[in-house]
C-alpha cells in the first residue's frame, strides 16, 4: 500500500545506511526524496525499486541548496557525518564540519515546516570522555534537538553489515592475518547491532510517532568486545587465528596498521579506532517497547553480511549461505 500522505527526505542515501534505507522505505509504499551531494550520483544497487525516488541535489555546507529538497517533506533522514577522509590529518576538522551541517539542515527544515526528524548517531556517554567523533555524533544530535522539529535520535555502537568500515576491518584482519597483535581497545565492550536491525528501528520510529523527540539506545541482544567479534567470525568461518594482545599500540599506530592489511583508509579508521576506547552499551532499552522487532544474534549478523558480500546489498541471504547453523 502506498503512503501516500507521507513525503519522506532521506539523506546520504548512497551510504552504508542511507541505501538500505531506501530500499526498505519502497518496499514500505513511502514516496521518498533524496538529497544528493551535487558531486555524487544516486545508483540503486540489486534489483529496481518499486518507485523510482525523486533526487535533489544540494550540499549541507550551502544553506541556500536546501529549501528545494525539504519543501513539503514530513519526516526528514539525517544520515550524513564527516567520518574522516582518505588520511589521519583530514578528519581534524569533521567536527566543524558536522556542526554547521546540523545547523543548516535544521533551520531549513524549520523554514520548510518539516514535523519530525530522525537522526543515527553513535552511543557513548559525555561522562565516559568521549573521543571526538562520537563527541561529535552527541553535539549534532542536541542541535537537531534544539529547534522547532521535533528530532528523534537513535545511538548506536558497532554496525554490522556488508559494506560497512567496522565489518570490513574484522572481515580482512580475520581473512589475512593468522596471528594478530591487538591493542587493549580491543577488549573494551560494546553492543553490536546488526544492519538490518537498525533499519528496522528507523522505519519503526517513522510509524511509532510516540517516538517523536526521544534520544534512544539502539543495541543487538549480545554485549560483546570487538576480540568476541573477531572470533565469531573466524568461527563462521571456520578460520583458526590467534589474537595476542600488546599494551602500547595507540589509536594513531592502530589506525595505520589496520589501513596497512584492509582497505579502510586510515581517516575513517582512526576514529572508530579511537572510539573503542570508550564502553558502549545501552543504558537506555525503551526502544524494545516502543518498537518491538526480533533482534538479529552477533553470529546470524556476520553469517548474513558475508553472504551479501557475494550477493550485493539489498539482498536478503539464504540461511544455507552461513556455515554455522542459526540459533533460535
Amino acid at each position: 500500500m502506498v503512503k501516500n500522505d507521507e513525503r519522506v527526505l532521506l539523506t546520504g542515501p548512497t551510504g552504508f545506511i542511507g541505501g538500505r534505507l531506501l530500499r526498505a522505505l519502497d518496499e514500505k509504499g513511502y514516496r521518498v526524496r533524496c538529497l544528493v551531494r551535487l558531486s555524487e550520483k544516486l545508483t540503486i544497487r540489486g534489483e529496481p525499486l518499486r518507485r523510482d525516488p525523486e533526487v535533489v541535489y544540494g550540499d549541507l555546507l550551502r544553506p541556500e541548496t536546501l529549501s528545494a529538497a525539504l519543501e513539503g517533506i514530513t519526516t526528514a533522514y539525517y544520515l550524513v557525518h564527516s567520518m574522516g577522509g582518505r588520511t589521519i590529518r583530514e578528519t581534524k576538522a569533521f567536527a566543524e564540519r558536522d556542526r554547521k551541517a546540523a545547523l543548516h539542515f535544521l533551520s531549513a527544515a524549520e523554514a520548510a515546516g518539516v514535523r519530525r526528524i530522525i537522526y543515527l548517531g553513535g552511543l557513548g556517554e559525555r561522562s565516559d570522555e568521549l573521543s571526538k567523533h562520537l563527541a561529535s555524533r552527541n553535539e549534532v544530535a542536541d542541535i537537531l534537538q534544539s529547534g522547532r522539529v521535533q528530532t528523534t535520535v537513535l545511538r548506536a555502537a558497532v554496525i554490522i553489515g556488508a559494506g560497512g568500515a567496522s565489518f570490513e576491518i574484522i572481515r580482512y584482519l580475520a581473512e589475512r592475518l593468522p596471528v594478530m597483535i591487538c591493542p587493549k581497545w580491543i577488549q573494551t565492550r560494546s553492543q553490536p547491532i546488526a544492519v538490518q536491525d537498525v533499519i528496522a528501528y528507523l522505519i519503526g520510529c517513522l510509524e511509532n510517532e510516540a517516538t517523536a523527540g526521544l534520544r534512544l539506545d539502539i543495541g543487538g541482544p549480545e554485549i560483546l568486545s570487538y576480540a568476541d567479534l573477531v572470533r565469531i567470525y573466524c568461527r563462521v568461518r571456520k578460520l583458526k587465528r590467534l589474537l595476542i594482545p600488546v599494551p602500547f599500540l595507540t589509536p594513531r599506530l592502530s589506525a595505520y596498521w589496520i589501513n596497512l592489511v584492509t582497505p579502510v583508509p586510515a581517516g575513517i579508521v582512526f576514529p572508530l579506532v579511537e572510539g573503542l576506547k570508550n564502553e558502549a552499551v545501552c543504558r537506555d532499552n525503551r526502544i524494545r517497547d516502543l518498537v518491538p522487532i526480533s533482534l538479529t544474534p552477533m553470529e546470524q549478523a556476520i553469517c548474513q553480511a558475508l553472504a551479501e558480500e557475494s550477493m550485493g546489498p539489498g539482498r536478503l541471504p539464504s540461511v544455507q549461505s552461513c556455515f554455522v547453523s542459526w540459533r533460535s
